[in-house]
């Protein structure tokens, strides 16, 4: 009996031991340490350690990404795993291009569609007869004797260098100061940044045959709702004159710094071929299309095996085709568009996005126009 009374007592005294050194730990801890204990019970604690977290936290390092909490941290964890899985899904989906971790891997599909997109309405625009001047659809152009490969940003140097709008959906304003940026250099011969914050703060327009597409700054807004704002307005000031912030803000417009004016504007016939004319003849081409692949982007062909034509929700610019894009998978050689994105260049390729053309992939043959300038 003494023998068990000695080990109950020794027992007891190491169970006080460690009482007490959990208490002490716990007073003397570093604040950090809370954070470890309240993420063990957290939905997404199981990917701590894993692989995936050494993905993320290089993901962290290479894009400057900076969290308020440790909660914060835990969250974006998940939503990473969860965009891991979906660029696996795109891969299947999208074989002649590469899909997997971009700067947007830390964002649910909901918030990049909120902050990074941002075409409001105008779904089959092509033949849509546009307000205050513009012409409808333009005319049918001759297709013979096009170059095979056709590069603006190569032969003419048409094309300003890739912008961001950041966490504004301003695609809109951007595929807009894009065509003019382009119309205006085969009008004068000067290649001219234009002023997307101008559009972001002064324009109100709404579409004459729908009437919730409207240009609503950073919430988004349509290309042809921005062209028939400029004819309004006058022009469209530089970059330099009227900069870009990225939020929304009080209109600064000052028609005494106009730089370029618009003269009309037209659709272009959802013919790939058409579209092809009209880019060699007359410049870079506004488009719209379904963005569902472009945030696993990161190279190659986009050719997706399914892509509704319908939810067109991005605007963008296109500046050239060529006539084979390689594919290591079963479609070998693809024709593709060149398409310039307003992502910052460490997306895709350089911020461009490669989309095969012929088929009105993703809807971007439905909603496309151009302008013509005036000094």
């Amino acid at each position: 009996m003494s023998g068990g009374g000695c080990g109950l007592t020794y027992a007891t005294i190491i169970i006080i031991i460690i009482i007490l050194t959990c208490t002490f730990n716990t007073v003397n801890s570093n604040p950090d340490d809370h954070f470890i204990v309240q993420v063990t019970d957290h939905p997404n604690s199981h990917l701590l350690g894993s692989p995936t977290e050494h993905r993320f936290t290089a993901f962290i390092k290479e894009h400057g990404k900076q969290y308020s909490s440790r909660e914060e941290y835990m969250h974006r964890l998940g939503v990473f795993y969860k965009n891991i899985v979906r660029a696996g899904e795109h891969q299947l989906l999208d074989p002649t291009a590469v899909h997997g971790v971009t700067v947007f891997s830390d964002l649910s599909k909901e918030e990049f569609e909120r902050m990074y997109l941002g075409v409001n309405g105008g779904g089959g625009g092509g033949g849509v007869e546009l307000s205050n001047g513009g012409v409808g659809t333009a005319p049918r152009l001759k297709v013979e004797g096009l170059p095979e490969n056709f590069d603006w940003r190569e032969k003419k140097g048409a094309v300003t260098e890739v912008k961001t709008q950041g966490a504004c959906g301003a695609c809109w304003a951007f595929s807009t100061t894009g065509v003019l940026e382009g119309a205006n250099f085969i009008a004068t011969g000067k290649l001219r940044n234009l002023s997307e914050q101008q559009l972001v703060d002064c324009d109100h327009t709404c579409d004459p045959s729908e009437k919730d597409a409207c240009d609503k700054g950073c919430s988004g807004g349509l290309m042809t709702n921005a062209y028939s704002y400029l004819m309004k307005a006058g022009g469209i000031q530089s970059e330099e004159s009227y900069p870009y912030t990225g939020k929304s803000g009080e209109c600064r417009f000052d028609s005494q710094k106009i730089a370029v004016k618009v003269a009309n504007f037209t659709n272009i016939p959802a013919d790939e071929d058409q579209m092809a004319a009209y880019l060699v003849n007359h410049g870079p081409l506004a488009v719209g299309l379904n963005s569902v692949f472009m945030q696993t982007y990161i190279g190659g062909v986009s050719c997706p095996l399914i892509c509704s034509k319908k939810l067109v929700n991005h605007g963008v610019l296109i500046v050239g085709y060529g006539a084979k894009g390689y594919s290591i998978l079963r479609f070998g050689n693809k024709p593709y568009w060149i398409i310039k994105n307003s992502w910052g260049k460490r997306w895709g390729e350089h911020g461009y996005y490669k989309l095969c053309r012929g088929s009105g992939m993703c809807g971007m043959n439905t909603m496309v126009s151009g302008v013509v300038t005036q000094s």
